[in-house]
């Protein structure tokens, strides 16, 4: 198992354990676990569920969809800052290879 692996698997186990402390199933979390993707975004999770103690199914998956449209939303922001960057480039850098042109 690579690093990243394992700490995949033991943010995993966390989320699994805290979820079934409170009464829920291990099968839920795992699921919420897939769906979140990262280490990161299930320690989110996991945290959550320490400290807000949710007393439904209903909240559970709706923090953890919150957290992925959280997420989805940063991915976009950097995707178009990222975008933004090459056009700037493009701009700045075309506008120098006309200006060479001119005699």
């Amino acid at each position: 198992m690579t690093p990243s692996q394992r700490l995949w698997s033991r943010s995993r186990d966390d989320l699994v354990r805290e979820v079934t402390r409170l009464g829920f199933s291990a099968e839920l979390a795992e699921l919420m676990a897939r769906q979140l993707q990262s280490p990161k975004a299930i320690d989110r999770m996991t945290s959550y569920v320490r400290q807000a103690h949710p007393r439904s199914e209903e909240m559970l998956v709706d923090e953890m969809l919150s957290i992925c449209a959280e997420i989805e939303t940063w991915r976009e922001k950097k995707a178009s800052q990222e975008a933004q960057a090459r056009y700037n480039a493009m701009l700045y850098f075309g506008a120098l290879r006309d200006d060479e042109d001119d005699p």
